[in-house]
């Protein structure tokens, strides 16, 4: 496999991590196998779709918010710092998920869209929380 842009449709596709593009409408324009296994939803199923498709709605407002802000300044606040949040399935139930967010831009520097990188941290984080719970008295 010698040509570049393979080789990048290749990586894309088999990293371990769910990876998401949307272009500057939220409109999702790639989705690997990872993204697949995660959210429930196969290629055909997100591709085409907004992000909506995998937001909990009562996390909408702000993320379009921050996805304006973003394209309009060219940066993002949260730029290569993992993030926790929640995330939808398919089957309705809702993931603890952790993201990275970056901005993808052309050659000429202008903002094309924006990618993500997402795994599953659910286990993790109702592990922990319930070791902070207090203990249940009867």
């Amino acid at each position: 496999m010698t040509d570049p842009s393979e080789l990048d449709a290749k990586i894309a596709e088999d990293v371990a991590d769910a990876l998401i593009y949307s272009d500057r409408s939220g409109t999702i324009m790639r989705w690997n196998r990872a993204a697949a296994a995660l959210f429930g939803f196969s290629a055909t199923e997100a591709l085409g779709q907004n992000l909506d498709l995998i937001i909990p709605e009562h996390l909408r407002a702000a993320h379009w918010k921050g996805f304006e802000a973003a394209l309009a300044s060219g940066a993002m606040k949260l730029a290569g710092r993992p993030t926790l949040t929640r995330a939808l399935h398919k089957s309705g139930r809702k993931l603890y998920i952790e993201m990275t967010f970056a901005l993808v831009r052309d050659s000429g520097g202008n903002v094309l869209g924006s990618v993500a990188m997402a795994r599953d941290v659910t286990e993790r984080v109702e592990r922990e929380r319930a070791a902070k719970a207090p203990p249940q008295t009867s």
